[in-house]
């Protein structure tokens, strides 16, 4: 088990996260019993924070059995600051109308594991005794009753608490259940404003705040600047120095102390825009190259390497896919092997038979935590902004799985569109596109996942990520109390237009 400080990832401290283990019983078959039940309760505890799968450690606590008990411990884990949630697990029966004050007073994600601490029935010593000690089948179906009837989002695992499919669904809820709470810490800096004239990175900012708890706000693009240019020559030069360490330098003719000048630009915005951001305590950006105010550049390889830190960014003053960058950061934090997550943007296709896919980049500001292989500094002009050409960092992503998603506002209420992906490299490369880029073909093919996004009104900007699953995101978006639809490999139209159409009724 590893534990998982979020204030090591770009932007704000909110402690070491923790999952609450509570167990449900009841007084009727007396202190003996109560006493296995606590036992075996910290038996499993202690297994799954060995099992070496988990991104958050389990708390156990003592066996809930009364109203007041349960109340008290609930309205606990509310006011813990560290606890990210809670797993509830009825060992023996436990009458569910003891659970209701707490339920109604709980705030934080609810996992409802329903398992038992034996995996087999012991047929030569089973007994009354046993029966009674055991009874998460009618237990966990009493509790699941009283949670449903009071309209109470959670997530429900079935199966052995030491089977390691079961501890994988328990280790991706509890990044989900961060990720829900993780969500009202989310500020994001608007620098200037929306490109104008564009519908879809609009949005209400007051209903996003109800709903997932952002705070959205706006600078001059001229504040931000003048951070920008108080950044000193040496710090500058420091940093550049860095950048010429790690990447490698792609001058293509261009003098290489002119091309240096460039990259210090970028420097220096990355310097002057973190220092602003950590000032007023943001953890998410959005830029626009129609409004650079001061900036001599359109932020390019400073925006990379801030993302690269764990800031959300979105492109055009999209404030949405930068909230959705910074929460899918804060939720793949710590992970092990974790492939990246970045902005991205539907850019161009390829429409050979057999040969689909879909070119995903933007004009500089894709994270270089989903490359794979060299990344390169390049020196560009760029048709818009006017401003002086850019530096940026240009690669190709890694292949794989990942899930791309959307959320928009429909103007009554917020979608997340949920696309798995396949990520792969392209039949030849690119030497003429000054920028990164990633190459995917959507689920279940290009023809059907086209469709259906567009159906939904999904965006061409897009938070996007190798790490996480398309039922992490579902659940999130559950708790906040908004529709996911997903576009997968089991997508029909038909049944896609359907699906919408009940999601008009029921989340309006």
């Amino acid at each position: 088990m590893i534990t998982i400080k979020i204030s090591n990832l770009g932007g704000f401290t909110n402690g070491i996260k923790e999952i609450w283990f509570c167990t449900g019983s009841q007084d009727l078959y007396g202190d003996e019993c109560l006493a296995k039940v606590a036992q075996h309760s910290k038996q499993i505890v202690d297994k799954l924070n060995k099992s070496g799968m988990l991104p958050y450690e389990v708390v156990w606590k003592p066996t809930l059995i009364t109203n007041e008990l349960i109340r008290k411990t609930f309205n606990e884990a509310n006011a813990d600051e560290n606890c990210a949630g809670v797993i509830t697990w009825m060992h023996t029966f436990s009458p569910a109308k003891s659970w209701i004050l707490g339920l109604q007073e709980y705030r934080k994600p609810l996992m409802h594991l329903h398992t038992q601490f034996n995996e087999e029935l012991p047929y030569d010593s089973i007994d009354m005794d046993f029966m009674n000690e055991n009874q998460s089948a009618h237990g966990d179906r009493e509790y699941g009753h009283i949670v449903s009837r009071m309209r109470i989002e959670r997530k429900v695992v079935v199966g052995h608490w030491s089977d390691p499919v079961v501890v994988g669904k328990i280790a991706s809820w509890m990044r989900t259940a961060v990720g829900i709470m993780e969500s009202s810490h989310i500020r994001v800096m608007r620098v200037a404003d929306n490109m104008r004239n564009v519908a879809v990175t609009e949005g209400d900012k007051v209903e996003a705040q109800i709903k997932f708890g952002w705070e959205v706000d706006a600078y001059p693009v001229n504040e931000i600047a003048e951070s920008v240019a108080a950044v000193s020559q040496s710090d500058t030069n420091a940093l550049v120095d860095e950048y010429y360490d790690k990447y490698d330098i792609l001058l293509e003719g261009r003098d290489p102390e002119e091309f240096k000048k460039h990259v210090a630009v970028q420097a220096q915005i990355e310097l002057g825009f973190e220092r602003f951001l950590k000032e007023k305590n943001y953890q998410a950006i959005v830029t626009h190259f129609g409004d650079l105010g001061a900036l001599k550049q359109l932020p390019g390889l400073a925006i990379q390497r801030l993302m690269e830190k764990g800031y959300g960014f979105g492109a055009e003053g999209d404030w949405k896919v930068a909230a959705m960058v910074r929460l899918m950061k804060v939720m793949t934090a710590g992970m092990k092997d974790a492939k990246g997550t970045s902005m991205l943007e539907d850019y161009t296709y390829n429409l050979v038979k057999g040969k689909e896919g879909i070119l995903e980049a933007h004009m500089l500001e894709i994270c270089p935590s989903i490359a794979d292989g060299p990344i390169s500094i390049k020196c560009q002009p760029l048709s818009m902004g006017d401003r002086e050409d850019p530096a940026r960092l240009v690669f190709t992503s890694k292949e794989g799985h990942g899930i791309a998603t959307s959320l928009i506002d429909l103007g009554n209420r917020f979608r997340l569109i949920i696309n798995d992906v396949e990520c792969k490299k392209t039949e030849k490369p690119m030497p003429k596109l000054p920028t990164a880029t990633n190459f995917w073909t959507p689920e279940p093919d290009i023809y059907t996942g086209a469709e259906a996004w567009i159906l939904a009104g999904g965006a061409h900007h897009t938070a996007f990520t190798y790490d996480l699953t398309a039922e992490q995101m579902g659940d999130w978006a559950a708790a906040m109390g908004i529709e996911a639809v997903y576009i997968d490999k089991d997508t029909k139209i038909r049944d896609f237009k359907r699906d919408l159409m009940l999601g008009e009724v029921f989340y309006r």
